[in-house]
């Protein structure tokens, strides 16, 4: 006897069901349990002498203390520093910490899905994830030390814990739980791409794409080109829907996001339609169960998009209602499928 959600169970809901579930916050891992469950191919080493996480942290932050002007300075001479950077990732990193090595340009950057390491060769644009959980892992934004040496990424840091600011849903501030951390792992196991299709294979094991394979969904578009690289792409009544109500980003940005190979929305939704979606930029469909994700899921919250279950009534079967959120916002819809098409009135939401 299979104990499996059918595709109804996993995409509908009657409308009078609860909703949402409360939010549980999790304890955070020990520095022991940290270590435990440290990739394979990262070292971690205690330092001497450090920059140590409070003294980094605070030093990037703005302060009332500093002038306005030499703040905007800086801001400004950072932007020039990585312009190639941000010209040939176009923009959808935060740089910092540049070396030069070999004839190579190197910078350190972060987005929404965590830490990689940026090369720059010849004008050919490529990014490593490191599949360091920055709920576990800070990396200094001032290294001290060159970061490449002896054929490794060698990184100053501190592990730290995530904890809830008071009063600030989802505000989530960091707290060094053992500071002053060298973190290295060798170079060939950082580039590494077993299928040679864009991806090292650190970042598709994180994420649950097949890391030899360069067509996880066997759908024929390779996964560094594919902008739903877990699942095939359907068109159906309901994928049609997700489709028309899901979050749109401006005109002047949807031309770049094409460009963007390591720009992705995460959901987690285990509804067969949803995972069926032909998105307009790079989209992750992750499972709604933390047993079946990957470990870095488990512990590294990148989920910035939600759509909730499909709620039905017992009066008019063509009658829906359903929530979105992402971008900051949430919206609220009614919607009814007439005469082949979508009727959809928004009914609520709010800003985040």
């Amino acid at each position: 006897m299979s104990c499996e959600k059918s595709l109804e169970d996993r995409c509908f809901e009657n409308f009078t069901d609860k909703i949402f579930e409360s939010y549980k916050e999790q304890n955070p891992l020990t520095v022991q349990e940290i270590l435990k469950n440290k990739p394979k191919y990262l070292t971690i080493s205690t330092l001497k002498n450090c920059r140590s996480f409070k003294e980094d942290s605070i030093s990037t932050l703005s302060s009332d203390d500093v002038d306005e002007a030499e703040q905007l300075k800086k801001h400004q001479d950072h932007k020039l520093s990585y312009a190639k950077f941000d010209s040939l990732f176009h923009e959808q990193f935060g740089f910092y910490a540049k070396q030069s090595f070999n004839g190579k340009e190197y910078a350190l950057a972060k987005n929404e899905l965590g830490f990689w390491l940026t090369k720059i060769e010849d004008n050919d644009a490529k990014a490593y994830f490191l599949g360091l959980s920055f709920s576990h892992y800070y990396i200094n934004e001032i290294q001290t030390e060159p970061m490449i040496k002896n054929g490794e990424l060698q990184l100053q840091g501190s592990l730290v814990k995530i904890i809830k600011v008071g009063g600030l849903p989802g505000y989530d501030d960091y707290s060094a739980i053992d500071d002053g951390k060298l973190f290295r792992i060798k170079l060939s196991d950082l580039e590494k791409d077993s299928d040679k299709d864009g991806y090292n294979d650190i970042f598709e094991e994180s994420f649950g794409l097949d890391p030899y394979s360069t067509d996880t969904d066997s759908d024929g578009i390779d996964d560094f080109n594919d902008l739903n690289p877990l699942f095939k792409s359907e068109k159906n009544k309901f994928t049609s829907l997700f489709q028309q109500i899901l979050p749109k980003y401006q005109e002047s940005v949807e031309g770049n996001l094409r460009k963007m190979n390591y720009f992705f929305t995460v959901y987690d939704n285990d509804c067969g339609y949803f995972q069926q979606i032909d998105p307009e930029h790079r989209t992750l469909i992750v499972s709604e169960d933390i047993d079946q994700l990957p470990y870095y899921l488990q512990v590294t919250d990148v989920v910035n998009g939600g759509v909730s279950k499909i709620r039905k009534t017992n009066s008019d079967p063509d009658q829906f209602y359903i929530s979105v959120w992402g971008n900051s916002s949430e919206r609220d819809y009614a919607v009814k499928f007439k005469n082949g098409r979508w009727e959809i009135k928004e009914t609520g939401g709010m800003t985040i």
